[in-house]
């Protein structure tokens, strides 16, 4: 091989290293941006409800096919603490899983043990385990689960697992979100 030719191939390879590194880069934002719009959706979805006092006063807004079909698509599932108040609602769906504490209950990411509990352990094994499998291509990279908190200063807005795939883990997740929550909300009085 003369000098030009490994020269042009090692300026291919660079070009190919970095049309990989941009295709990664774009592959994160969009997942980020299509994280971001499931919570608007979400949120979209929130607002539409109207208190039964306003009903009478006012005609409910009009819904998009989209905000129809994600309500009628979902599951709601109450989270209760142990004196059956509602804490939460977890919005179940085939793809993800959304969690929306109750509005009159403010629950702090520091207070414990959602960072070292919730995130740190439930989670974060979940993703180990996906993680591997995404290694050992059991599943693809974009079937591995995630996990997006959004807050407003450090109150918990909504927390939306996406890719948990599996009833089993849809349980787990919460459940130990239920108890979590009520430990903060213990905590938090203190």
């Amino acid at each position: 091989m003369d000098y030009n030719s490994e020269e042009e191939i090692r300026s291919i390879l660079e070009l190919r290293e970095w049309i990989s590194d941009e295709i990664d880069k774009r592959k994160k934002e969009v997942e980020r941006l299509t994280q971001n719009l499931r919570i608007l959706d979400s949120l979209v979805k929130q607002s539409s409800f109207s208190k039964a006092s306003h009903l009478a006063s006012s005609p409910p807004p009009a819904r998009t096919s989209s905000q129809q079909s994600i309500q009628e698509t979902a599951e709601v599932i109450p989270m209760k603490s142990t004196d059956n108040q509602i804490i939460a609602n977890a919005h179940v769906t085939p793809d993800e899983l959304v969690i929306i504490p109750s509005e009159e209950i403010s629950l702090d990411v520091e207070t414990q043990p959602f960072r070292s509990f919730f995130l740190g352990r439930i989670i974060s094994n979940m993703e180990s385990q996906d993680n591997d499998d995404v290694r050992n291509g059991k599943i693809s990279q974009g079937s591995a689960i995630s996990c997006m908190v959004n807050k407003e200063g450090n109150r918990i807005r909504e927390i939306l697992i996406k890719n948990y795939r599996q009833k089993d883990r849809a349980s787990e997740i919460i459940n130990t979100a239920t108890w979590s929550f009520s430990r903060m909300i213990e905590n938090s009085r203190k």
